[in-house]
């Protein structure tokens, strides 16, 4: 593949002379010893007025680094790495999604910047690591997510008296990636996956992936919702069961999450009534169930989908033969501020829903 015409430069070494060195233009550029600090700092400079297309004046140097100039962004982002891992877990201990986010986004910025002081650091040097997220092949809005994720670092750095708050206020100057105007992709958008294509995929999966695959399409549940479920947590003492999510991706907006199971939805679960009380049902993992899927996919020679467009199929059936608020309740969208109000409508309308579809 041909590299990027704005692919970040890298840090190189110069073998002559022990030297760290970055090529840009064509032209080499000396840093300083290869490892250094300064070497690092002066890298992170020169690749910072690359990507904002200035031009590099290989003889102008910026001021050696002073005691004075307040801490390293390597400093902030291990404050806030001891902040995140206490802040972003769930109710069990266990770490949520946002760290592994976390994690990915602030590689780039340390290894650019991380000698770099908070207080020198530019809108220039934050564009210059997003275009490292585009050159790691990341889509659009992932490489804009990453982008707020940073800034959201130096915010807190502002409420935790590491970062001034110029600092913070010249990174939110920085317009998002638009589509069609930048050199990251974006993805297909997701839709609903046709009965078709179900059916095939569905005949070259396991039994156990072919059942988790149809109680999503029944419930409208999202892949990590199911595979958290237990028999513990279900509700069987009526119709239709119901289980009421503790943990879920809206947990922290306040906002109730509750899956409905149906009679056919039933009968898939009776399959599994040999599981302990307490362990999962489906004892497997969102991303071993996401390749399932990719193979199946490939050697039913059908367009790849993923396991979330199953709940874009559930809500578009639901929505097609019952109607839109239908679809509404079976997948949980509801404000959380009306979530009080509308509770039992919503209920009751989840569970016709729930008895109708399955």
């Amino acid at each position: 593949m041909a590299r990027s015409r704005n692919a970040i430069p890298s840090y190189l070494l110069h073998k002559a002379s022990g030297q760290a060195r970055v090529r840009i233009g064509g032209h080499d550029h000396l840093l300083g010893l290869y490892g250094s600090e300064e070497s690092r700092v002066r890298y992170g400079e020169l690749v910072a007025r690359f990507a904002g297309g200035q031009t590099i004046d290989p003889i102008a140097r910026k001021k050696e680094t002073q005691p004075d100039d307040g801490p390293l962004v390597a400093t902030l982002l291990q404050a806030f790495k001891q902040y995140a891992e206490s802040y972003y877990v769930k109710p069990d201990g266990t770490k949520t999604d946002e760290i592994d986010c976390l994690q990915s986004a602030v590689k780039p910025l340390r290894e650019m910047y991380g000698f770099t002081p908070v207080n020198d650091f530019t809108p220039l040097m934050l564009k210059a690591v997003r275009e490292a997220f585009i050159a790691k092949g990341w889509t659009r809005g992932f490489c804009n997510r990453s982008t707020n994720r940073l800034r959201g670092i130096f915010k807190w750095g502002v409420e935790n008296g590491i970062v001034p708050v110029a600092t913070w206020q010249a990174l939110t100057a920085i317009t998002p990636l638009k589509s069609g105007r930048c050199e990251a992709h974006d993805n297909d958008k997701r839709e609903a996956v046709s009965d078709e294509i179900i059916a095939a995929v569905r005949l070259r999966l396991k039994q156990r992936n072919q059942d988790i695959l149809d109680l999503l399409l029944l419930s409208g549940a999202r892949i990590g919702e199911l595979l958290s479920v237990t028999w513990s947590m279900i509700n069987r003492s009526d119709d239709i069961w119901l289980v009421e999510l503790e943990h879920h991706k809206t947990a922290y907006r306040g906002k109730l999450r509750k899956l409905h199971f149906g009679k056919r939805a039933q009968a898939i679960l009776a399959r599994y009534e040999h599981v302990p009380a307490d362990a999962r049902i489906f004892n497997a993992r969102r991303d071993t169930f996401s390749k399932a899927l990719e193979s199946a996919c490939k050697r039913a020679k059908v367009k790849k989908f993923v396991p979330h467009q199953l709940r874009h199929t559930a809500a578009t059936r639901i929505r097609d033969t019952i109607g839109v608020e239908a679809a509404q309740a079976i997948l949980g969208h509801a404000a959380a501020a009306m979530t009080a109000v509308y509770t039992r409508k919503t209920d009751k309308l989840a569970r016709d829903t729930a008895a109708a579809v399955g």
